[in-house]
């Protein structure tokens, strides 16, 4: 629909009607459809161009690990059809190519102002507006505010004893600078998650040397990537409605086939046989071939130990095998990363692996790393150390709400949220795919749209209701946090250290942050609240309680959609 261009300036007073904090898949959706109800809507965003996490992760072998079919946006199906599919994981690259063409096909660049941080955001109870601060000294007013700033943006960057003393590069896989050349470097790489496992292999294939400092060993499976067959592409697009909406009310927003027995009820020869078909289809659906991988310790064990033969099998010398296979968590429990060829690369003559369990860092000297048991003397160091998930970059917002109270402190025993969306005490302040929502447990994309509707939906309901005020209560996102928490204690997801509850950051407050309900469970609890007239929110001087059994909701999870 054609928009005026009055919506590129604020409304009297300088007001505008939604801020919105990022400018990655969230941020440009959550534009495009306050545009279309008429708001007057601006976009604030740290890089130099659109992309949030594909604009910054531009590490060797950064790729998307849901497939590219079903990494995108579904709300235009026009767009959908001219995008080419290529490959069946996309590669950073093509993400970021992508979110610039859904920005200048909808025209959204001209509302969004570039290469600025938001430093700080209060809310005014009197005028219900809130005030926000950029790192260049402006100030803006909105009605509105809308957090988009993704869940895995706000890095972790551990300090080291020495590390101003080294002489060589310091490179940093979500701050990776375009001309960064590692050729014939002996290059050491500290960390081991997804972001690692997908680097370390193309490290290895241009570098003189990689030393692998390993803290925890990792479960990863193959991502078997390829080519898409052109055929396959013509007769998936015109499918593509079906499969969307089943995307939309599946567990994690991809229409994969759903298990319908037990890992422990078939017997060990076709359990095992089921496992080396996934294994070779490759992706994540290995943990998918049954109903009780992420819930059940023993067939979770099934699985795991599929894996960890996989591992010996494949890395050739013992020792070495030994130091990658992991034995302490669940498989699963851990974000599980997909490769392309991490366990293969230990078997090069010029890959060596460090065991920081056994022999820690002791510090950084001039000339390399340190550890309990020998200097290694390197050119460069990669830090693939993560990220401060979910709420890092939240709390470096830290938005001041009713009476003074900072998120910093409302947070500091933990995230508390209503439906991942807003919370108590912050008034007009909505967030996407926020702690408590399904989020990193689901097709981002797919989890965007959801919550961005969501939102958009209830705006609307505001504006055309005439009600100034919105507001998480106290009592229902007491009820929801339990509900989450209760949720997760049914699985195996707390059985590990992970970055779902925070334990990549020193202080943070373990709590599991996602939720585990599935995607198509949380979207039905959402419809119910908007539909009951939003119980559970304080909407101008009304507020209800909830009345809605959280628990009672059974997720809508349809099979059948044949994968490449």
């Amino acid at each position: 629909m054609d928009v005026s261009h009055d919506q590129d300036r604020p409304g009297p007073g300088g007001l505008w009607d939604v801020v919105v904090i990022g400018a990655g898949f969230s941020g440009l959706y959550l534009l495009h459809r306050a545009r279309e109800l008429g708001l007057r809507t601006r976009v604030y965003e740290a890089a130099p161009d659109v992309g949030g996490v594909w604009y910054w992760n531009r590490y060797p072998g950064a790729r998307c690990d849901t497939e590219s079919m079903y990494y995108s946006y579904s709300f235009s199906p026009e767009l959908e059809q001219e995008w080419p599919l290529e490959e069946r994981y996309p590669s950073q690259e093509k993400n970021l190519a992508y979110l610039r063409h859904v920005t200048d096909r909808f025209d959204l660049r001209r509302d969004i102002v570039f290469e600025t941080r938001i430093s700080g955001a209060v809310w005014d109870d009197e005028e219900h507006v809130w005030t926000v601060r950029t790192d260049t000294g402006d100030e803006v007013r909105t009605r509105y505010l809308v957090t988009a700033v993704g869940c895995l943006s706000t890095p972790s960057k551990p300090r080291f004893e020495g590390l101003e003393e080294f002489t060589g590069e310091l490179l940093y896989t979500s701050e990776w600078p375009e001309d960064a050349d590692l050729t014939g470097k002996r290059v050491g790489v500290i960390g081991t998650g997804s972001t690692g496992i997908q680097s370390i292999p193309e490290i290895a294939r241009i570098a003189a040397h990689v030393t692998v400092f390993q803290r925890t060993p990792q479960y990863t499976l193959p991502a078997n990537n390829h080519r898409l067959d052109p055929d396959f592409v013509k007769d998936l697009k015109t499918r593509y409605r079906e499969i969307r909406e089943r995307c939309r009310h599946s567990a994690a927003g991809t229409p994969y086939p759903v298990p319908t027995r037990s890992a422990l009820e078939v017997p060990e020869e076709e359990r095992i046989a089921a496992f080396e078909q996934a294994w070779e289809r490759g992706g994540g659906r290995l943990l998918g071939t049954y109903t009780d991988i992420l819930v059940d310790e023993a067939a979770n064990e099934t699985v795991a130990e599929f894996v960890r033969r996989k591992i010996r099998e494949i890395v050739k010398d013992p020792r070495t095998a030994e130091l990658l296979t992991p034995t302490t968590y669940p498989i699963g429990t851990k974000r599980i990363p997909l490769d392309s060829g991490y366990y293969e690369t230990f078997n090069r003559e010029n890959v060596s692996l460090v065991d920081l369990r056994r022999t820690p860092i002791e510090r950084f000297t001039p000339r390399g790393i340190r550890t309990s048991e020998t200097e290694v003397e390197l050119d460069a160091v990669v830090f693939a150390t993560g990220f401060d998930a979910i709420t890092g970059s939240l709390l470096a917002i830290d938005p001041v709400g009713r009476d003074g109270l900072t998120l910093q402190e409302k947070w500091a025993k933990g995230p508390l949220t209503y439906l991942g969306i807003a919370t108590a005490g912050f008034p007009n302040l909505f967030m996407i795919t926020g702690p408590g929502s399904p989020s990193v447990l689901t097709n981002m994309p797919t989890a965007i749209e959801q919550h961005v509707d969501w939102v958009i939906d209830c705006l609307a309901h505001l504006e055309k209701n005439g009600i100034a005020v919105i507001e998480a209560g106290a009592r229902a996102e007491e009820r929801w946090t339990d509900h989450v928490g209760e949720v997760a204690s049914r699985t195996l997801y707390p059985m590990a250290a992970s970055w779902y509850v925070g334990a990549n950051i020193d202080g943070k407050p373990r709590s599991f942050m996602p939720y585990a309900g599935g995607l198509g469970r949380f979207r039905k609890i959402c419809d119910a609240v908007a539909a009951g007239g939003y119980p559970g929110f304080r909407l101008g001087d009304r507020e209800t309680e909830v009345d809605i059994d959280f628990g009672a909701f059974t997720p809508d999870i349809p099979t059948g959609v044949p994968q490449p």
